[in-house]
């Protein structure tokens, strides 16, 4: 053990003090805070620029329909033909020049935009949704129903939905499935990336060391499969460390972004959603999001899911780990090693494929078997965890998982003994399994 202990030392320290570890440590939480705040700044550049727009209006709806906004103002000229507004339209500095049609026989209008440059979608969107409206309001005039607008608003339902569940004790709690989803995407596709991304690091060593022939001064004082577990625990050391980090700076950033910009927040945007109801309706509308959010927040257990998560991420790691090992010990450079890698990223594939299958039926067949299958339970098991999965079922997935990776270090091991000291052969499937058969 004391010789483990040293590689995994050295494979430790060796990755860390590399300058590469340390600027995507520091970069990937600056990316991913970046993302929960640059969507809000983008959305909230808009184009403040005056645009005047002139209206020819031969329906009479218009003029009630199109009303003046903060940054656009309507000009009607009902009696004015196209062609002279369109040889006026550049001297004036005019927007855009818009035609109304005379209403036909079904109470239809058509409407023509027209101007130098494209029309943004902001103004093509305002001008159709509010003769839309005009239009639509006409044709409900025109059956003269006593009190049709009252009649209209009474009928408009929208019915909230909450979910519950209870437990062996008897005890609700409120649940909520599209944050049940969204934590379970992010944790099955981190599995995904994190166990793709320092298993093919164990391998890309492992070649490296077996060209510079480090590997040979090595394997004089410790086993070939010594080697291969201080390596591999030694590379999710690293891993380990630098996704910890990872999520505090990424938690860091964001909440020093929100501070600077408060009006991302729920608290933020509700005042606007609440509009002319007033300051004491938007401060309702202020508790009553928070609450309901820390109320979802509160019903998941996010310990039973940071544990299962470290759980999966290891076991799954050093499964494809050990994996991934041997291939990198059978070849001589990273060219060599797609045809080798194709059995082992094919279940890795499979995985993500179940895991979106999972998100929209966490209990049926394909998902259960997906989350027992050793070779994909780490991604698909995580999709279900926020769901709620009974005990047995991740017990008895961890407890495959861990034979699994016990026996694929095993098997891993008997090629990397062979195939860390082999040159010059490209050696087959066919051959690999005759490594294994070796007798030590």
């Amino acid at each position: 053990m004391k010789k483990i202990f040293l590689i995994i030392e050295r494979e430790f320290l060796t990755r860390v003090k590399k300058k590469s570890f340390i600027l995507t440590t520091i970069l990937v939480p600056v990316l991913l805070a970046g993302l929960m705040v640059v969507p809000f700044l983008i959305q909230s550049v808009k184009d403040d620029r005056q645009k005047t727009i002139i209206v020819v209006d031969r329906s009479g709806l218009a003029e009630k329909a199109l009303v003046n906004a903060d940054n656009i103002v309507f000009h009607f000229r009902p009696e004015a033909s196209l062609d002279s507004l369109k040889q006026q339209c550049e001297k004036e500095g005019w927007y855009a020049i818009v035609t109304v049609s005379p209403m036909d026989e079904e109470s239809q209008v058509s409407v023509g935009i027209y101007a130098f440059r494209q029309i943004n979608m902001e103004v093509q969107n305002q001008v159709k949704r509010n003769l839309e409206k005009a239009v639509e309001q006409y044709k409900l005039d025109a059956y003269q129903i006593p009190g049709l607008d009252a009649i209209l608003a009474s009928i408009k339902t929208k019915i909230p939905i909450k979910t519950f569940v209870w437990g062996d004790d008897g005890k609700e709690k409120a649940t909520h499935t599209g944050l049940s989803m969204g934590i379970s995407y992010i944790l099955s596709f981190m599995i995904y990336m994190f166990i793709f991304m320092f298993g093919s690091m164990v391998m890309r060593g492992v070649i490296e060391e077996k060209n510079n022939r480090i590997v040979e001064v090595i394997v004089s004082s410790v086993k070939p499969f010594q080697l291969m577990m201080g390596k591999i625990t030694g590379v999710a050391s690293v891993g380990l460390l630098q996704f910890i980090i990872w999520i505090l700076l990424t938690l860091l950033l964001a909440a020093v972004g929100q501070s600077f910009f408060p009006a991302t927040s729920a608290a933020g945007m509700a005042p606007a959603i609440a509009g002319s109801a007033g300051a004491e309706v938007s401060q309702v509308m202020n508790d009553t999001i928070l609450s309901d959010i820390f109320g979802k927040l509160n019903s998941i257990n996010f310990v039973a899911i940071i544990a299962a998560f470290l759980l999966y991420f290891l076991f799954g790691y050093f499964l494809y780990a050990a994996l991934f090992a041997a291939i990198g010990s059978a070849v001589e450079n990273e060219a060599d090693t797609q045809q080798l890698t194709i059995p082992v990223t094919i279940p890795l594939i499979l995985g993500i494929f179940l895991m979106m299958h999972t998100f929209q039926y966490p209990d049926s067949s394909l998902s259960f078997w997906g989350s027992i299958i050793p070779f994909t339970s780490p991604m698909v098991m995580m999709a279900r965890i926020p769901f709620g999965v009974p005990f047995w079922q991740i017990a008895l997935s961890l407890s495959l998982l861990f034979l699994t990776f016990i026996a694929t270090v095993w098997f891993a091991g008997k090629i990397y003994r062979v195939g860390i000291l082999m040159y010059g052969k490209k050696p087959t499937l066919k051959e690999m399994w005759k490594w294994v058969k070796y007798k030590s």
